[in-house]
């Protein structure tokens, strides 16, 4: 939640990096290349798909962290195929994807635990009879 006075907080990926942005020029030609469909097209590692979805901007990040790691995964592997490098890429995606899963289940877990903890307290007073004042 923003407070009032500061500034709104910066998009990251779940690595922490902050998106590249495309500049204003090439956001708007993706989203003219959008159509009234639902389709966008999107260029992933040199390569361009048409893809449908309801929301042509988030389609594009999507595409973009695609890219980016495919791109990060190039600089550092041996090999130059693309394919190797598209599933090493979705190898280190699935991995920030469970990684933050098990955060999650264990913030949740710990949650239902403390709620459990204070129904419980809140429970007993309840029960309690009420004094006179």
């Amino acid at each position: 939640m923003a407070l009032r006075g500061s500034r709104p907080e910066q998009r990251r990926f779940a690595d922490g990096r902050v998106p590249r942005h495309r500049s204003r020029e090439k956001q708007e030609a993706s989203l003219a290349q959008s159509n009234g469909n639902g389709s966008v097209r999107v260029e992933i590692y040199d390569q361009t798909y048409q893809l449908r979805g309801s929301d042509a901007e988030y389609i594009g990040q999507l595409a973009d962290y695609v890219d980016t790691k495919m791109r990060l995964i190039a600089q550092q592997a041996t090999t130059v195929d693309s394919l190797r490098v598209a599933v090493l890429a979705a190898l280190n995606i699935a991995d920030e994807c469970l990684v933050l899963k098990r955060k999650y289940d264990s913030i949740a877990s710990d949650y239902h635990a403390r709620a459990q903890q204070l129904s419980g307290a809140l429970d007993e007073v309840l029960a309690e009879p009420r004094r006179a004042g």
